[in-house]
């Protein structure tokens, strides 16, 4: 074993699943694809989600005090890779990938029809942590696609995953089934 920098070590842990933050405030929306989530409690239900604050999401989570996550399937991969190297102050990132906004019931922050599942979230608490603000949401509402399929993943060269796309330093694929 060899001592090693952060950096290096992210080449090593893929895969890992890629979740779209959805946010909505007076109007205006966006969808910020992240890597960094997790479940955080079960009674009640909590995920957490790390933000940038330079991110128009986040600017969205702070004034609305909720957010969807979306877990992207197979075929988003190309709005997955415009969605992250876009900004919704400038572009309607709905109009321009054609992904469907559905209502929620709890939230003003849409669901996505094309997503694999979705769910509601309410902002119980957040913290600075460095670059970045982890947002802490109680689950109002979980939300599966009728037919749900295969998880969008950053992946690697290993085995056991279908590559969908590389571009732009991305690379996309899902669990080979």
């Amino acid at each position: 074993m060899e001592e090693t920098s952060h950096e290096a070590l992210w080449q090593h842990v893929r895969p890992e699943r890629v979740v779209w933050a959805v946010a909505e405030h007076e109007g205006k929306r966006s969808i910020c694809p992240l890597g960094w989530k997790m479940r955080t409690s079960g009674s009640p239900p909590m995920m957490a989600i790390s933000v940038a604050p330079t991110r128009y999401t986040h600017e969205l989570i702070v004034a609305s005090g909720a957010f969807v996550l979306a877990w992207p399937g197979r075929g988003l991969a190309e709005a997955t890779l415009f969605c992250g190297t876009r900004s919704g102050r400038d572009t309607d990132k709905f109009a321009h990938t054609g992904l469907t906004p559905l209502p929620a019931r709890h939230i003003q922050a849409p669901l996505i029809k094309e997503c694999v599942a979705n769910l509601e979230c309410r902002v119980a608490t957040q913290m600075t942590s460095g670059d970045h603000t982890i947002f802490a949401g109680e689950i109002l509402a979980t939300w599966i696609a009728d037919q749900p399929g295969q998880i969008l993943c950053t992946i690697d060269h290993a085995e056991g995953y279908e590559f969908l796309l590389e571009k732009g330093g991305y690379r996309f694929g899902v669990v080979k089934a």
